[in-house]
């Protein structure tokens, strides 16, 4: 996709994705009571093979959050009794971010709220536009990991 010189369509996409990224925040915290972090914190740790936990920065890096975001979303969350953090007993140096039973107990009472969050907020899309959206979602994504604009000459080719 070519990038005229006003930002054109790459600039309205990157627009609706910062736009959509704050609605999704605004309502998720609004209709469920939790921010859209702690959501996916409990959704990260309640996956199959996941029970024993996982370390600070596995987790950050699935989330892709920071290492500030997701600490103060873990301390609010430690705090309501959702997860705790523990030594790792393979390398006492790290720590596991494990999903308690009270935590698991809220995610499951949550189910059938987010259910309903997720068919409201895609009513206007077909199956196959959402798994269009999923598909071109994953590949901005792997792209927007291999921007580097370092070394980049910013004066044009004569």
């Amino acid at each position: 996709m070519l990038v005229n010189e006003s930002g054109g369509i790459p600039n309205r996409l990157f627009f609706r994705l910062f736009q959509t990224g704050n609605i999704l925040q605004r309502q998720v915290q609004n209709e469920m009571g939790i921010s859209a972090v702690q959501w996916a914190v409990l959704g990260a740790l309640s996956r199959e093979g996941f029970e024993s936990g996982t370390s600070f920065n596995q987790l950050k890096g699935y989330l892709f959050v920071s290492r500030q975001n997701l600490d103060g979303v873990l301390k609010r969350m430690e705090r309501d009794g959702h997860v705790i953090r523990m030594p790792d007993p393979e390398d006492r140096r790290a720590r596991l971010v494990v999903l308690t039973s009270a935590g698991r107990e809220y995610w499951n009472q949550l189910q059938d709220t987010i259910t309903n969050f997720y068919e409201q907020a895609l009513q206007g899309m077909s199956f196959d536009d959402g798994v269009s959206l999923l598909h071109l979602l994953k590949k901005l994504q792997q792209d927007l990991i291999n921007v580097s604009l370092a070394g980049e000459d910013d004066t044009p080719a004569a």
